[in-house]
C-alpha cells in the first residue's frame, strides 16, 4: 500500500473510489471478469435453505387445517344451537360440586389453545417475515436480517408486504389471541325430564361457537396474506441466518462490500472514518439497533399501562365496595391468588354485563378483549426482534471460537438452542394466558345455550400480570445493554456490516488477523482458524481483489445501509 491510502486520522469517503484509477486497470478488469464467471456458476455459494421452506409450508398447511377446523366447528355449533350455542366437551364434564376443579380444567384447556394459536401464528409469521425481508431487499431498503414484521412495510399500499395488509395482519393477530380467550366456557346442564333429574345437574367445559368462528377466520386470513406475500416476491434464501442472506445479496449484486471498513462495527455506519484500531469491547444492541430502543420502551410502557389498569380497578372497587357489580372482598394478602378461582379464596374484582345474547354482544366482547389485549400482543411480537438480533450476533461471534462459524444450520436449532428464543416461545402463550386470568369474559351456557355475557376484571391477577411483564421487560433490557467483549466488530445482523467484515465465504468461517501491512493491516474471514488481531495496529482491509470473488462485481462502491 502507498502513503496516499487513507488512515484512521486522515479519511475521505471519496477514497472508496480510488481503485478505479489503478495503473493496471485493464488487467484488473480482465481478472474481475474471470472471477465473475467462476462465482456465477457456483451453486453452493449460499444456502437457499429449502429445508426451512419445507418446514414453513408444513406449518402453514397445519395452520390452514386448524383454522378450517375452527370455522367448520363454529358453523356447526351456530347451525345446531344458534348464535348463543355452545358445544359440550363431554369427556371432562364434572359434577357441579367440583366447580373450582372445573375452573382449573378450563384454564388448562385455554392455555393449550393459546399454545396452538402461538404455533400457528409463528409458522405464518415466518413465511410473512421472509417475504417481507426479500421485498425490502429488492427495494434496497433492507438493513438488518431481523425486522419488526408488522411495523415494517414494503412500498405500495396494496402490496401483500405493504402497510395496509401489515396493519390488517396486526389486527388479525390480536383477534386470534383475544378470540382464543373467549372460546372455552362453562356449560351448566339442568335436567329437563324426571328421569334426567335423578342424576342431578352437571357442569362442564364447553366451546362457544362465535369466538371459535372468529378465531378460524382470523387465522385463515393471515395464511392467505402470508401466501400472497410469498408469491409476489423472489425469495433468494429461506434461511434465517444473516450470513446466508448477506451472501445471497452479495452474490446477486444487491449488496456491495465497502472497502477500508474491516474493523468497523454497525454503530460506525454513520461515520466517514475507514481504518480503525480494534476495540476491547463492542457496542450494545441498545446502541447498535435503533428499533430495539423503541421495543424496550414499549415493553415498559405496557408495564405502566397494566399497573394503571390495576390501580383503576382498585379505585372503582373502593368507590362502591361490595355492591352490585363489585366483589364483596377487598384485595388483601389473604385474597391474593394466582388463579381467580381457588378454594376458600374470595377474589377482588369488578364486572359488568352485556344484555341479551346475539351477534352484537359477541362482537362487543371481542372488541373489548382485543382493545385491552392488543398492546400485550404487539409488545410480545416486537420482543422477538431482541431475541433474533442477539441470536444473529451470537452466531457471528462464533467466528472467533475454536469450532468457527457454521453458516448453515438446522432451521429448528436456533429456536431450541437459543435461551432467548425459548423464553419468547414460552412467554407468549403464558402471558396471554395470564391476561385471560385477569380479564375474563363469562359466556356461561345453560343446556347448550349461552345465557348472557359479562366481563370481570380480577385485581390480583392484573397485578400478577404486571409483575410478570416487569420481570420480562427488565430481563430483555439487561440483554440489550450487554456489551460483547473482544475486538471482533459487532454486526447484530446488519447486512452491510457483515458484507464489509466477511471477505471469504465458506461453510465454516473463522475471523481474525489475515495480513500485515504498512501502514495498515487486514482482518477478515477464512476457511481455517486465524490468529488474533493485533490490538495496537490499524486495520483497513486488503486490496479490492479479496472482495471481488464474493460479489462478482467489477467495482466497489457505497450501497444501502
Amino acid at each position: 500500500m502507498t502513503a496516499s491510502q487513507p488512515t484512521e486520522e486522515n479519511w475521505d469517503p471519496s477514497s472508496l473510489l480510488a481503485y478505479n484509477s489503478l495503473p493496471n486497470y485493464q488487467d484488473f478488469e480482465s481478472t474481475v471478469s474471470d472471477v465473475k464467471l467462476t462465482t456465477d456458476t457456483r451453486t453452493d455459494f449460499y444456502d437457499r435453505s429449502l429445508t426451512s421452506r419445507k418446514y414453513a409450508l408444513v406449518g402453514v398447511a397445519c395452520s390452514s387445517i386448524f383454522s378450517c377446523s375452527c370455522i367448520v366447528a363454529g358453523i356447526v355449533t351456530l347451525v345446531n344451537h344458534g348464535v348463543s350455542g355452545v358445544t359440550m366437551v363431554n369427556m371432562i364434564t364434572l359434577s357441579s360440586a367440583d366447580y373450582v376443579q372445573l375452573s382449573v380444567d378450563r384454564e388448562i384447556v385455554t392455555l393449550i389453545l393459546d399454545l396452538i394459536v402461538m404455533l400457528c401464528t409463528e409458522s405464518i409469521g415466518f413465511v410473512h417475515g421472509i417475504s417481507l425481508r426479500s421485498a425490502l431487499a429488492s427495494e434496497s431498503r433492507l438493513r438488518f436480517n431481523t425486522n419488526l414484521r408488522l411495523l415494517t412495510a414494503a412500498s405500495g399500499w396494496y402490496n401483500p408486504n405493504g402497510a395496509l395488509l401489515n396493519g390488517v395482519s396486526a389486527v388479525l393477530l390480536i383477534i386470534s389471541y383475544s378470540s382464543a380467550s373467549l372460546v372455552v366456557c362453562f356449560n351448566n346442564q339442568f335436567p329437563t325430564t324426571p328421569q334426567e333429574g335423578q342424576g342431578g345437574s352437571t357442569v362442564g367445559v364447553a366451546i362457544a361457537g362465535v369466538p371459535l368462528l372468529f378465531l378460524g377466520v382470523a387465522l385463515l386470513l393471515q395464511v392467505m396474506i402470508a401466501l400472497s406475500a410469498m408469491r409476489t416476491v423472489k425469495i433468494l434464501t429461506w434461511s434465517s441466518s444473516p450470513f446466508d442472506l448477506t451472501a445471497a445479496l452479495v452474490h446477486h449484486t444487491q449488496l456491495t462490500p465497502v472497502t477500508f471498513r474491516c474493523m468497523r462495527c454497525v454503530s460506525d455506519l454513520d461515520t466517514n472514518e475507514g481504518p480503525a484500531k480494534p476495540r476491547d469491547t463492542q457496542p450494545s444492541a441498545w446502541r447498535a439497533h435503533p428499533s430495539i430502543r423503541k421495543v424496550v420502551i414499549s415493553l415498559f410502557g405496557i408495564v405502566v399501562a397494566c399497573a394503571g389498569w390495576a390501580a383503576l380497578v382498585m379505585y372503582i372497587w373502593h368507590k362502591n365496595p361490595g355492591t352490585g357489580s363489585m366483589s364483596p372482598s377487598a384485595l388483601t394478602i389473604q385474597t391474593w391468588s394466582f388463579l381467580p378461582s381457588q378454594p376458600n379464596v374470595e377474589p377482588n374484582y369488578i364486572w359488568y354485563s352485556l344484555p341479551g345474547v346475539s351477534i352484537q354482544p359477541w362482537i362487543l366482547v371481542c372488541v373489548n378483549m382485543a382493545v385491552v389485549q392488543g398492546p400485550l400482543t404487539l409488545g410480545l411480537h416486537c420482543s422477538e426482534l431482541i431475541a433474533n438480533v442477539i441470536r444473529d450476533e451470537k452466531q457471528w461471534r462464533c467466528a472467533t471460537g475454536r469450532k468457527g462459524l457454521r453458516t448453515a444450520t438446522n432451521p429448528l436449532m436456533p429456536i431450541f438452542t437459543n435461551p432467548l428464543c425459548l423464553i419468547i416461545f414460552i412467554a407468549k402463550p403464558f402471558l396471554h394466558w395470564m391476561f385471560g386470568l385477569s380479564f375474563i369474559a363469562f359466556d356461561n351456557g345453560y343446556n347448550g345455550k349461552a345465557e348472557g355475557l359479562s366481563v370481570a376484571m380480577y385485581t390480583a391477577q392484573i397485578w400478577n400480570l404486571c409483575i410478570a411483564l416487569f420481570i420480562f421487560a427488565c430481563f430483555f433490557t439487561l440483554v440489550t445493554l450487554r456489551r460483547p467483549r473482544g475486538p471482533q466488530p459487532a454486526a447484530y445482523g446488519h447486512v452491510q456490516t457483515l458484507a464489509n467484515l466477511v471477505d471469504e465465504w465458506s461453510p465454516v468461517m473463522w475471523w481474525g488477523h489475515k495480513e500485515d501491512g504498512i501502514p495498515h493491516c487486514h482482518a477478515g474471514t477464512s476457511d481455517h482458524p486465524l490468529p488474533d488481531v493485533k490490538m495496537d495496529c490499524v486495520y483497513a482491509g486488503s486490496s479490492v481483489g479479496s472482495l471481488v470473488p464474493v460479489s462478482g462485481a467489477a467495482s466497489v462502491g457505497l450501497t444501502m445501509y
